[in-house]
């Protein structure tokens, strides 16, 4: 499994059919290419728990790539706060669900490169986690380096390819980041893009060399997807900014540790946010209950261009989605079955929407501006980590302008289609129709043989 991070369904389809991607041309040709959606947030690291777990991010305890702990049990630290980017990537395999397995945990012996959730690999198995490996990354994000990413790249690639032909294992899961980190610093339409979209390729036609050389072809599956897309951005709000000009004062990474805070302030991708309120209470607090003080600090926020959708959950089944321009809906959902009802509005702009199983939501937002929005709003404002507001950015926007060592001109975290559909590429036909990321995992699992855990969010395309 490949995960080529951040790229479009259809920038990777426009690629394949210019010529640009012959290994993948192939791939294709021989097998299929399905676009999907993936979860929200949208967002490198969260957005793993799919393929690795079979289950949505914050189900699993990653409701973003920075989020607050409210039980202080978990971030015990000043701040009581996460952040993966950096040195607390460490603690992602402590911190998700335990009873949930991972796949690596499930097919052994299994290989992992740059993955953010890594649990049931040994330290051999792990291709990006040695000491001088993250002194060479770290040095090459806060430099902004992004020729550096590819030349990493290029080094995973070879290294998975190596591994490959010289051991054999059951599952290899591989992560390129090259294309996430050219488009945020480029925009995805930019050259080095399509140049670390041809690393991917050399990687693939470099493993299916391999495996034909030796006889292993016919037996080994190739998948290659990715975990969201992008979408160009022109303005930053800086969210921390704006709370600080109205008189709260905050904590939000880098400088989480302001023990007197108001609001916490948890970006990530950056179109997304979770803002944390009442921070002195241990039990998440649900709206209404919350008071008018933070009713009005949320339509004030709404009130501004940069929100395209605000979300506040109501109990551990229900929130309410506002859109500043298409007014509110109350969203319930109980055993994967979802309820949507405009109140004031239609802010997901689907109408009115009842009793759906997980088939009839995906099939009612699809071709909305919100593909999958039901169950995965529904995913993320009911895990028990997430924010009191949620916020997914509208289009041009971004929740962070300051301490990206890359300048955003593309970003991604929100509910938009550039966001949430991404690619799905198949050696062999499958059997169904793919529909979601977290379908890969419990399809990998049938392709090996494998009972999948009952505890899965997703359901196999074989």
């Amino acid at each position: 499994m490949i995960i080529a991070d951040g790229v479009r369904s259809d920038v990777l389809a426009r690629s394949i059919d210019n010529g640009q991607l012959p290994a993948l041309a192939a791939l294709r040709d021989e097998g299929s290419l399905s676009t999907i959606t993936s979860a929200f947030p949208s967002v490198t690291g969260p957005a793993y728990a799919p393929f690795i777990m079979g289950r949505y991010p914050g189900s699993v305890g990653l409701p973003g790539l920075r989020w607050y702990d409210r039980s202080r049990r978990v971030a015990r630290l000043s701040g009581h706060s996460r952040s993966y980017v950096g040195a607390e990537m460490r603690f992602v395999d402590r911190d998700i669900d335990n009873a949930s397995p991972t796949i690596f945990e499930l097919a052994k012996p299994s290989m992992g490169a740059l993955s953010v959730i890594a649990r049931g690999l040994r330290r051999r198995e792990r291709i990006g986690r040695s000491a001088a490996f993250i002194a060479r990354a770290a040095a090459t994000h806060f430099r902004g380096d992004v020729p550096g990413w590819l030349a990493i790249d290029r080094n995973v690639g070879d290294e998975v390819a190596r591994r490959l032909r010289t051991r054999r294992m059951k599952f290899a899961f591989a992560a390129f980041t090259g294309i996430d980190k050219a488009s945020h610093a480029a925009g995805q339409d930019a050259p080095i893009v399509a140049e670390a979209m041809r690393i991917v390729d050399d990687t693939v036609a470099q493993i299916r060399s391999d495996a034909e050389r030796d006889g292993r072809w016919n037996r080994m599956q190739l998948w290659v997807g990715s975990d969201h897309g992008h979408s160009p951005v022109r303005d930053h709000e800086d969210l921390t900014g704006l709370l600080a000009g109205w008189g709260y004062t905050t904590l939000a990474h880098p400088w989480a540790f302001n023990a007197s805070a108001d609001v916490a302030v948890m970006v990530s991708g950056n179109a997304m946010a979770h803002l944390y309120l009442n921070l002195e209470q241990k039990a998440r607090p649900w709206w209404p209950a919350l008071g008018e003080k933070w009713r009005e600090l949320a339509a004030s926020v709404l009130s501004r261009e940069s929100v395209d959708l605000m979300i506040l959950p109501t109990s551990s089944s229900s929130c309410e989605v506002h859109s500043r321009s298409r007014g509110m809906a109350r969203l319930v959902w109980k055993e994967s079955v979802y309820s949507y009802a405009p109140e004031s509005g239609d802010p997901l702009d689907i109408g009115q929407q009842e009793s759906l199983d997980d088939r009839g939501a995906y099939d009612a937002t699809i071709e909305s501006d919100y593909p999958d929005g039901l169950v995965q709003i529904a995913q993320l404002a009911g895990s028990p980590r997430s924010g009191d507001i949620i916020l997914s950015a509208a289009r041009d926007w971004d929740y962070r302008a300051r301490y990206e060592p890359i300048p955003h001109v593309s970003s991604h975290g929100a509910l938009h289609r550039e966001h949430m559909l991404v690619p799905l590429l198949l050696n062999r036909p499958p059997s169904l129709t793919p529909r979601r990321t977290v379908d890969v995992m419990p399809s990998a699992l049938a392709a090996l043989g494998i009972a999948a855990p009952k505890t899965l969010d997703g359901v196999s395309f074989f």
